[in-house]
């Protein structure tokens, strides 16, 4: 899992350091900014200025200038320097002893008492790079003691150190590293965290510090970096406490540094680069002799015993692509993600996207779907990239050119897919799906007609349901495009669809007719001719709905009508008024009367003309199915029936008219029955019923029927009538018996509705009182009922008059109160005599008040004063 992400670049070569002295070691190295400080085991110190060089390819390479260099005169290697830059000084560590030196003159620095400022008997010591201390112009540093099992924290000023605090430790320290208060120590045989200002401890893990050399390294605000036994670099916060995992180093591991988000780690032969990510090993660098490597403000540098080198990251940028070029999709992002504190946020918002949307097409190649759109929406990736590999997809319009440098490999589908048609398909199906989701997001502003386009296209050619809704709802569609497509894959219908949503309708209908008539073929509605109809009843074209009405009635005259059924009535409308429909309709019978019964019938239009024409239309049909001899009995039935209903039900229709259309036609007595009976002509009605027809349940309907809505006695009139025509017509030979049966019948379920008395004058003596004696009980019953009603109505009467008088006395007896203070209800005004009118309520109103509203009101009521005082 190997990356590149450093290069070794030699910094200070080993003529320029030290000449021909073969003897001269490089002992160790302070940077600060382009100065660089080099003490060796000859007890010099040598300034040089390094100068950073970049090629025109882009490589880093560097310059190195010898300034100064100056001897200590002690005879002893130089084991540590430290700069404080902020005091124009160097912090040296030499022959135990601790001392300034100027940065720029290399010349031990006095103290402000006189002599040289000196700390002796010491270890080692780390400067606080989290200071604690306000002061801009003070070092803070921890030194460890050669004498005792203690840890001093000095104060460095320009010219005098000052010890602040002494702490003691379990165990003799041989390694330090300081971060605000807490001491990161390495014991004899164990590491531990030290809290100086508070004296808390904390022991974090065993250590032979006899066997391995201990290494202890701040790399952030409260966490270090240690060499674990097992070869492991771990990492310890201040509560002692690992939020990383450790990376994996060799057991001869001799220092380290982290250079974000990698630990770069040195022993006698490599240098070896660890993610802080992952905990991988990343990258392997041959290094023979190096024994320091240290970190200095980000830049890692390494020195041999004779040379000085600089590890040079890489771009971040680099490292990825060289990652997502080897398919390591998840490294790369990791990286990206991880580095995000050290890139600023701009560049690392554009820098994330470009790689999100290189790792969905990688994601895509793989036919990783999910995956791919995942990468594609966090990146915002212009969906158009995608489209652009199908070819022929977006639209001839469209002016988008991909993203350069490129963001995948391939030239197109054809080449990710290398002829594989199953491949293909899952990336059409795959696209289907990520253009859906999309579509209705921001990420296709600007673009939704390629977007739309391109989404017709491939429905069309995969058959897919959504085409219908995406041309149903809003879209861009382009037309030019759109046409072509949809008509190589048979899609008529959704061509009309699309026609119309560009307002083209004449061109849609045209279509869609040419389906239905059998010219085009397109299997996706086999109802299009009631969809035309249905089209048809909302268009807003009169033109057109006059142009294909008479296609649509031609092909079915019952379906076609609905177009001027289900069209709403409007006064807008005067071309499509119903009188014009009617004309229109007039050679098509069968669509006329679905209309006519769609006016009268349904939408209830209360016009004689509408209702004649009706009546004489059912009429028509039935004269039409009496003069077919070999028309069947079932359709006539039905036909009469329809006719009987109409005569019946309306009242608007020309009721002579009709009765001279049918007046000699011997078949329809009960229709010419129903006519009369319109024409409050009873007597004929029910004659025709009784002695014509000799139909007498028909004839009591008739009775039932013409009095519905009437007043009782109407109906008892119309049922004498009847009962007259039974016992009063001229007998039939062998029928006698037949009307009197029928008389009998009338009377006996009817019997509530006659005046028994009028009956009983009439009827034959020969009647036996048992024949009667139904029609009797129900008489004498209907009689009771009536009188008790009436009783009971005069007590309620009776009773409401008593209530009345007790309301009225209780009135007379309250006192009605005038006063100046009070005011007439009528005018306003306030009273100035006694005299008044009271109202009903107790009202007070002045007299005069009283006659002006009397002589005023229209129906000149009298307005009384009930409660007879003043």
């Amino acid at each position: 899992m190997s990356v590149k992400a450093f290069e070794l670049v030699p910094a200070v070569e080993r003529d320029l350091l030290m000449g021909d002295k073969a003897r001269i070691n490089i002992e160790c190295i302070e940077c600060c900014g382009k100065h660089l400080y080099v003490g060796t085991n000859d007890c010099f110190i040598h300034h040089f200025l390094l100068d950073e060089v970049a090629s025109p390819m882009g490589k880093l390479s560097y310059s190195a200038q010898k300034l100064l260099n100056k001897y200590l005169g002690l005879k002893k290697p130089v084991a540590e320097l430290r700069a404080a830059s902020a005091l124009e000084r160097l912090i040296v560590l030499c022959d135990g002893m601790v001392f300034l030196v100027d940065m720029v003159t290399l010349e031990s620095v006095p103290s402000a008492a006189g002599g040289g400022v000196k700390i002796r008997g010491v270890i080692a010591f780390c400067v606080n790079e989290n200071p604690v201390n306000g002061d801009p112009f003070c070092v803070e540093m921890a030194i460890l003691s050669s004498k005792r099992r203690t840890v001093q924290i000095y104060m460095v000023h320009k010219d005098r150190v000052q010890l602040v605090k002494e702490v003691s430790t379990p165990e003799q320290p041989c390694a330090l590293s300081l971060d605000g208060y807490f001491l990161c120590l390495a014991l004899t045989t164990q590491y531990m965290i030290l809290n100086y200002n508070t004296g808390a401890s904390q022991d974090l893990f065993p250590y032979n510090s006899e066997e391995r050399r201990p290494i202890v390294k701040r790399i952030s605000r409260e966490e270090f970096l240690l060499a674990a036994p097992g070869g492991l670099g771990m990492f310890a916060n201040a509560e002692g406490v690992s939020q990383r995992a450790p990376v994996s180093w060799s057991e001869s591991v001799i220092a380290a540094a982290v250079s974000f988000p990698y630990v770069v780690a040195l022993d006698e032969n490599f240098i070896t680069i660890h993610s802080m990510l992952d905990q991988q090993l990343k990258q392997t660098l041959s290094f023979r002799d190096g024994h320091i490597l240290q970190d200095f403000e980000g830049k890692v540098i390494l020195a041999s015993t004779k040379a000085v080198y600089v590890l040079v990251p890489l771009p971040l940028e680099r490292q990825i692509q060289d990652l997502l070029a080897s398919h390591r999709v998840e490294e790369a992002l990791m990286l990206m993600e991880g580095a995000q504190r050290n890139i600023p946020k701009d560049k690392f918002q554009v820098l994330h996207r470009r790689i999100l949307q290189r790792a969905g097409f990688i994601q895509f190649g793989k036919l990783q779907f999910q995956e791919a759109k995942d990468h594609f929406r966090k990146g915002e990736l212009d969906v158009r990239e995608l489209i652009s590999l199908y070819p022929l997809l977006l639209p001839a319009s469209s002016s988008f050119t991909r993203f350069h440098p490129p963001l995948h490999e391939f030239a197109d589908l054809n080449h990710l897919a290398q002829g594989d048609q199953e491949k293909v398909l899952q990336c059409k199906r795959f696209l289907i799906s990520y253009l859906k989701e999309v579509r209705s997001t921001e990420v296709v502003n600007g673009c939704r007609e390629d977007v739309d386009t391109a989404l017709l296209k491939l429905y069309a050619e995969q058959d897919h349901d959504s085409l219908l809704d995406l041309l149903a709802s809003e879209n861009a569609c382009v037309l030019a495009d759109s046409v072509p497509c949809l008509e190589k894959y048979h899609k008529y219908f959704a061509l009309g669809l699309l026609y119309h949503y560009n307002g083209q309708d004449s061109a849609a209908l045209q279509v869609w007719t040419r389906v239905v008539n059998g010219d085009l073929q397109d299997s996706t509605r086999s109802d299009l001719f009631d969809y035309i109809v249905d089209f048809l009843c909302c268009c807003s074209n009169l033109d057109l709905v006059w142009k294909y009405a008479d296609w649509a009635l031609q092909k079915d005259s019952t379906k076609g009508v609905h177009i001027f059924i289900r069209r709403p009535l409007s006064t807008d409308q005067s071309e499509l008024n119903p009188d014009k429909v009617i004309t229109y309709l007039g050679k098509n019978k069968q669509a006329l009367l679905l209309y006519l019964e769609h006016l009268v019938l349904e939408k209830k239009i209360q016009k004689e003309k509408f209702h004649t024409h009706l009546a004489v239309l059912y009429l028509e049909r039935v004269l039409s199915l009496l003069s077919d001899s070999s028309a069947d009995a079932e359709p006539l039935t039905k036909a009469r029936e329809r006719l009987q209903a109409f005569l019946r039900e309306s009242n608007l229709y020309r009721v002579q008219f009709l009765l001279g259309k049918i007046e000699d036609c011997e078949q329809l007595l009960l229709e010419r029955a129903t006519l009369h009976g319109k024409l409050e002509e009873h007597d004929k009605a029910l004659h025709i019923l009784v002695h014509k027809l000799r139909d007498f349940p028909s004839a009591e309907a008739f009775c039932v029927w013409a009095s519905s809505g009437r007043d009782p006695a109407y109906r008892q009139r119309l049922f004498h009538l009847l009962l007259e025509e039974y016992l009063g017509g001229e007998p039939r030979v062998g029928g006698g018996g037949e009307l009197e049966m029928a008389a009998v019948d009338v009377l006996n379920r009817h019997g509530e509705v006659f005046d028994a008395v009028r009956v009983l004058r009439v009827l034959p003596e020969s009647w036996s009182l048992q024949l009667l004696r139904p029609f009797l009980n129900r008489a004498i019953r209907a009689s009771m009922h009536a009188r008790h009603t009436s009783q009971i109505a005069v007590g309620l009467a009776h009773s409401e008059n008593v209530q009345l008088l007790h309301d009225r006395l209780k009135e007379r007896k309250k006192p009605i109160f005038v006063s100046e203070k009070k005011g007439c209800h009528l005018c306003h005004n306030t009273f100035k005599e006694p005299d008044v009118v009271c109202l009903p309520g107790g009202v007070p109103v002045h007299t005069h008040c009283v006659a002006q509203r009397i002589k005023d009101s229209p129906t000149k009521r009298h307005l009384t004063n009930s409660s007879n005082h003043t």
